[in-house]
């Protein structure tokens, strides 16, 4: 009885401390651990002028009807803090580290706006949390080495903040990872080895600072996007086994080497390798029906493919391709195919099947500028291809003009 008696006096207590901070008793049954956090939480952000999101908090009535709590009996399970309408003002503030103290979390998200500070390491101890958004706010310092406490997290989105540090081998490492997205940050050293058994379907770490190679990825990823870093080495081990991918771009790195011919087979929307040091030839070995396929800006030689025609938007500029264009490309574009956009200047192409006196559709655009001929057709290019129709001839001893 007596044992009883001082737990009830401590029960007491913390509840007499949660109502203490209100002008008058909650009217809910929230836990007062829970009650406490959401008020360190309150303030330490605000709204930023035009938002009204915390005009809805107000204490002396129950937290769980508060915009953006979410309550599974008398814990707080997810929070989404500001307001979601598109075009609406975030916060400003700091995120607290009471929200450590919100045990039975399992989402908590952040709208765009001007929150600062680090990210809580106290929530490592929400073991329940799956879902982590913060994404487009002013977040800096590192990811804690403590979130690879987060079995249950599947979505880790830190996105267009200021984080810094490297990525945490531990991270890679969470059992329930599917969606990583770190891109637009300050992240430095280099992409984390994932085990075989991961479920990671989403991988986005561009415009960061990465450097090294790109390690073996899960063979179940669906979205791989690590441009804008400093990556070297090749890729022609690492693409063949990510068979599921859909949107792949490895734009503006330091990469070198083939592409493997399987790539191209790939269900992708999008395929952008532009601004590297690929080389070697470009060979599908059956057609290609990528909506957009960017090469541009490496030094892939040798001839096109045919294969190529069933491409939406093709940029093969500034490479070191030879040869004569297809005429299944000149089909495909001039017939008002699927071909829309087809960009070959800066090469060393010596020559297209094409009449002069072809009209263009006026959907299609086509580039020929800087080959080893005289572009039979005029067709607008883009500024930076510059003035010169044609290459020097010292620079194309196969072309007699």
């Amino acid at each position: 009885m007596a044992v009883t008696a001082r737990l009830g006096a401590v029960v007491a207590c913390v509840v007499l401390a949660a109502v203490a901070v209100a002008p008058r008793p909650a009217a809910g049954i929230l836990d007062p651990v829970d009650f406490l956090a959401l008020q360190a939480v309150r303030r330490s952000l605000d709204d930023m002028p035009g938002s009204e999101f915390f005009d809805g908090w107000d204490f002396t009535a129950d937290p769980c009807g508060f915009p953006g709590v979410f309550c599974d009996g008398d814990r707080v399970a997810a929070l989404a803090l500001g307001d979601p309408r598109a075009g609406s003002p975030g916060l400003t503030g700091r995120l607290d580290p009471a929200l450590g103290r919100l045990s039975a979390l399992t989402e908590l998200s952040l709208v765009p706006g001007r929150v600062e500070g680090e990210l809580p390491a106290s929530l490592a101890s929400c073991s329940n949390l799956r879902f982590l958004a913060v994404s487009k706010n002013l977040l800096s310092g590192p990811i804690p080495d403590g979130f690879s406490a987060l079995s249950n997290l599947r979505t880790l989105d830190v996105s267009f903040n200021q984080i810094s540090g490297t990525i945490p081998p531990s991270i890679a490492a969470l059992p329930s990872i599917t969606n990583l997205i770190l891109c637009h940050n300050q992240l430095t050293g280099g992409v984390p080895s994932f085990p075989d058994s991961s479920p990671l379907l989403r991988l986005d770490l561009k415009h960061n600072a990465l450097s090294g190679g790109v390690p073996t990825l899960p063979a179940g990823l669906q979205y791989l996007s690590l441009s804008a870093n400093k990556l070297t080495g090749t890729v022609d081990q690492v693409l063949p086994r990510l068979t599921r991918l859909n949107f792949l771009d490895l734009s503006m790195n330091q990469l070198e080497g083939p592409i493997p011919a399987s790539v191209f087979s790939l269900p992708l929307s999008m395929l952008q390798l532009q601004r590297n040091f690929f080389a070697g030839p470009v060979q599908p070995s059956n057609d290609v029906t990528i909506p957009m396929v960017d090469l541009s800006y490496n030094r892939f030689w040798g001839q096109l493919s045919p294969l190529l025609a069933g491409v939406g938007q093709l940029y093969l500029n500034n490479n070191r391709f030879t040869g004569e264009v297809p005429a299944r490309l000149v089909q495909e574009l001039v017939g008002s195919g699927g071909l829309q956009v087809l960009y070959l200047q800066h090469n060393f192409l010596t020559g297209i099947e094409i009449s002069p006196s072809s009209s263009l559709p006026s959907t299609v655009s086509l580039c020929l500028m800087y080959n080893c001929m005289v572009p039979p057709v005029y067709a607008p290019c883009p500024i930076k291809a510059g003035s010169q129709n044609t290459r020097p001839a010292d620079q194309c001893p196969e072309w007699r003009g």
